[in-house]
Formats: structure tokens, C-alpha cells, sequence
């Protein structure tokens, strides 16, 4: 009998929001869901709003969303996605991390968008898995959890897990399940609507091309800041940094004083400062175990070339974006 068989069923999407969360990214995902029950004249889909309180839970841009249910609530079955943001360190509590632990047996699939990769991989539940987090979180997801298979997809579908790196990336892999489950007419028409020019498969980059970063697309210094970023916790000596790239040292300075305006010495100091930062900021990990992450000798080193860029020492730096405004 039609609409008898659970197929027929509207699929259901539970949407749990920590506090400061992405609102482009939880957005990017629903649209896809209303436009799939407004162009098919059918309701396809419904969603909820988790939230871990009674109270309205606020977005990093200020603007809060009001739950249709606290984790303490009998939440309909169905796909339970966490939706972060900035901040996602102190967001995930102790008890966010118990009730994940409980609902992952009653909820499929569970996924993430954007720093919810963090959250599940916290809770033991990507183990075994691909997953993907939003590009600035990449090093420290793979730096916390090295047992891990984090890729830099703009999204992940492997069996009964969905991560994806939020912002636009939701509304891909939101259109590619469309498509898994509706059929390509529907989501391509879905596309249409929103004006996106194309559905981005998995593949795509997150980051825009190194070329558009640097406003140069001279192959030899491509090539070069390349090879710095892929060797951060084993920086590359100059001289060795040349013979990859086939130039003399005195050449590959020229290159970055011409292109970059500083020497690579520099700059490579700076990617790593930048990583470092990055960890610092994100995680919980000791100064030391950061500093050699990102290619220290040690901490006075560390600390000492940190505050010449950043015009801070690290520790301080750690205190000022962790204590209360």
C-alpha cells in the first residue's frame, strides 16, 4: 500500500548545536532538506534543533536558534548530526560527551559539521572511520587523535558516518545524500534553486588553491612553500629545500624576496608559528609537545620565536583566549 513501507517514511535529521556554533554551516544544511519537500511536493525530510539546555543556543555570529529539544528530552530516531563552530574545546563537556556516548547507540547515522568532527572523535565514535574537519582544525585532529583517518575532503560519507568541513561544504554533502536517496533529478533541480552553479563532489579542495593564496602562480616558489607545508614537525633545511625544487639557495631567496617579500627562512617560521598557534589555541596540548610538533628544539625556542611574530608569549597568549571576556 503506498506510503505503508518505512521507505516512505520522511527521513529524519536531528540537528544538535553546542554553543558557537557555524550558522552558515547548520544553515547550509537544512535548505537542501526544505527545498527537497518544497520541489517534490512531498514531505522527503524533517529536522530538529538539539539543543543541550532550555536556553536558545548562540551561534559564533551572534544570532541564537531556540531547540525543539534538549538532550534530556525523548529525541525522534533518526540522523543525529553535531553542528560546532569556534571555541569547540570548551564546548565539549563532560556531559555532551556522556550523552553522545548513550545516544550513538540509539541514533544512525551520526555525523558532524564543520569542528563536530573534534566532538565525535572525542567520544571514540570515528574510530575506523574517514572523517574530515574544517581545514583550520586538520592539524590538530590529526595531532590529538593520530589514530585517526582524517582526510581534507570537503566532506565524508563512510557507512554510518557523515562529516563534512562546514560553511558550504554542509550544503554539498547534504546535495550528494539527496542525490543518494531521491535520485540526481531532484538534487541537481535543488541546486538550481539555490543558485549554485554545481554540486562539488567530495574531492574538491576546502582551501583555495596555493596559487590564488600567494597571488602567484610561479611553479618553482609553488613548489617550495608546497614542500614547507607538507614538512612542519620536520622542517626542511634550506639547502635541502633547494635541491627538491632544483634551484641554488641564493636563487630560491631571490624567489621569495621577489614574490613573497621576505626570505624563506621566514616565512617558513611563520607557517610553522601559524600551526602552532593553531594548537595552542584549539588544544589542550603542553607548550613543549607543541613546540616540537611544529619543529622546535625545544620550549625557550619555541616561545622565544613565538613572541617575535605574535608579540606574545604562547602561555599568555593560551590564559587571554581562554579566560572569561
Amino acid at each position: 500500500m503506498s506510503g505503508s513501507s518505512e521507505n516512505s517514511l520522511p527521513k529524519v535529521f536531528n540537528f544538535l548545536l553546542v554553543p558557537n556554533f557555524t550558522l552558515l554551516a547548520y544553515s547550509s544544511a537544512v535548505e537542501p532538506l526544505r527545498m527537497a519537500n518544497t520541489l517534490s511536493g512531498r514531505e522527503l525530510y524533517n529536522w530538529n534543533i538539539i539543543s543541550l539546555d532550555s536556553d536558545p543556543t548562540p551561534s559564533s555570529s551572534g544570532v541564537s536558534l531556540p531547540g525543539n529539544f534538549t538532550i534530556y528530552d525523548r529525541i525522534p530516531p533518526g540522523a543525529l548530526l553535531i553542528c560546532a563552530g569556534i571555541d569547540v574545546l570548551h564546548a565539549n563537556t563532560p556531559a555532551l560527551q556522556a550523552w553522545l556516548k548513550k545516544a550513538a547507540k540509539q541514533y544512525s547515522p551520526i555525523g558532524a559539521l564543520c569542528t563536530g568532527t573534534f566532538i565525535l572523535a572525542e567520544a571514540q565514535l570515528l574510530a575506523g572511520y574517514r572523517c574530515t574537519i574544517h581545514w583550520e582544525y586538520n592539524a590538530t585532529l590529526r595531532e590529538t587523535h593520530p589514530n585517526l583517518v582524517v582526510s581534507q575532503e570537503l566532506f565524508e560519507v563512510d557507512r554510518d558516518r557523515y562529516t563534512c568541513a562546514g560553511g558550504v561544504a554542509s550544503l554539498d554533502m547534504m546535495l550528494h545524500l539527496i542525490r543518494q536517496q531521491q535520485g540526481a533529478e531532484l538534487s541537481a533541480a535543488i541546486s538550481e534553486q539555490l543558485i549554485c552553479d554545481r554540486i562539488r563532489d567530495k574531492n574538491d579542495r576546502q582551501r583555495i588553491p596555493l596559487r590564488h593564496r600567494l597571488g602567484t602562480g610561479q611553479p618553482k616558489l609553488l613548489e617550495a612553500v608546497s614542500l614547507m607545508e607538507a614538512n612542519i614537525e620536520e622542517p626542511m633545511a634550506l639547502d635541502e629545500l633547494s635541491r627538491h625544487i632544483g634551484l641554488s639557495r641564493r636563487q630560491l631567496e631571490r624567489l621569495f624576496k621577489s614574490y613573497l617579500s621576505c626570505v624563506p627562512t621566514r616565512y617558513y617560521l611563520q607557517l610553522r608559528l601559524e600551526r602552532a598557534r593553531q594548537l595552542l589555541l584549539q588544544t589542550s596540548m603542553p607548550v613543549v609537545d607543541i613546540a616540537l610538533a611544529c619543529g622546535f628544539i625545544s620550549a625557550p625556542h619555541f616561545s622565544k620565536c613565538y613572541r617575535l611574530i605574535f608579540g606574545i608569549p604562547p602561555r599568555e597568549d593560551r590564559r587571554r583566549a581562554t579566560s572569561p571576556n
